[in-house]
């Protein structure tokens, strides 16, 4: 009797499989154009990162030799 209850409130595959197809309908999929736009987006952040890092690596080291007189080769 108890595992009967116990499988009332977890339900099984069937029911969560059915209840995942309900709210796939319910999502609103961006188009084509907003993708695109968005992929541009995170590209373009991506790239500012990127180049943000690579100045504050170069600026940390640069000054790691000037205070250490090392030489990286």
């Amino acid at each position: 009797m108890a595992n009967n209850k116990e499988k009332e409130k977890k339900g099984g595959f069937k029911e969560y499989f059915k209840g995942v197809k309900t709210e796939m309908k319910k999502v609103v999929w961006p188009t084509k154009k907003e993708i695109i736009s968005y992929t541009g987006v995170v590209i373009g952040t991506c790239a500012i990162f990127a180049l943000g890092f690579w100045l504050i690596d170069t600026g940390v080291l640069a000054a790691l030799k000037a205070v250490l007189n090392v030489t990286l080769g």
